[in-house]
């Protein structure tokens, strides 16, 4: 059950400790401190260089999803047009990716040190 409430509060975008609290306001603008129990989401200055790792890892599998979608329909593209083909559709993805790179980047980081 643990394990199903968190994958929830992943994909709604919640607060690692209480699973409740909003992570963002609006699109791109994230809260300093959760709502509902006041956990601080950037615990230190840097803190999400780790989210960059996870937003690539995420990027990754998506771009060559979005390529292996591409392949039947343009046939007559060069590998290196196709894989060219794929970029706009992954950049028009990095918002999304942003917000759930750090999501998934703190409760990852909960899991492994909840206490802070």
């Amino acid at each position: 059950m643990e394990i199903r409430r968190r994958l929830t509060a992943v994909l709604r975008q919640r607060c690692p400790r209480c699973l409740e609290g909003r992570v963002f306001i609006g699109f791109m603008t994230m809260r300093d401190a959760c709502p509902v129990c006041g956990h601080v989401f950037e615990r230190e200055p840097g803190y999400f260089v780790g989210a960059m790792y996870v937003s690539y890892a995420m990027a990754i599998p998506l771009y060559l999803a979005f390529v292996a979608l591409l392949r039947p329909l343009l046939r007559g593209l060069s590998d290196i047009a196709m894989l060219a083909a794929g970029l706009p559709l992954v950049c028009l993805c990095a918002p999304l990716l942003f917000r759930y790179s750090r999501v998934v980047w703190m409760h990852f980081d909960w899991l492994f040190d909840p206490g802070t």
